[in-house]
């Protein structure tokens, strides 16, 4: 039990942290070629998603991949939906940020699938 708990928080705190990373070196990116505001949600969702992949399917071990996943999945995006609400100091709650909940589960639950069923080199 307290081996998944560890597992589940490392996950969440790797998603975190490259979710931040991916978001820093795209702010520069904007800043570098001037890209428009309306790509900066898509490419977003998409950090979320990797970055959500990521932890899993590094931290994510043992069995119960699918509850783990689900889990760590929904903490994630949580968490980061929270954080980014606190640094732009605007946090609004809207239908998109339950179907984000929803898209973190599915990923965070299939890679946590995935990432039991790896076998360790």
């Amino acid at each position: 039990m307290r081996t998944n708990v560890f597992q589940v928080l490392k996950a969440v705190l790797a998603a975190v942290l490259f979710s931040l990373a991916f978001v820093l070196i795209f702010t520069v990116i904007i800043q570098l070629f001037s890209l428009p505001m309306n790509v900066v949600k898509p490419v977003n969702q998409v950090f979320k998603i990797i970055s959500v992949a990521a932890g899993g399917l590094i931290f994510l071990r043992g069995d119960k991949g699918l509850v783990k996943g689900t889990i760590y999945g929904i903490s994630a995006v949580i968490l980061t939906y929270l954080m980014y609400g606190l640094i732009s100091l605007s946090l609004s709650f809207s239908w998109m940020f339950l179907l984000e909940i929803a898209f973190g589960a599915i990923v965070g639950g299939i890679c946590g699938i995935i990432a039991v069923n790896i076998k360790k080199v």
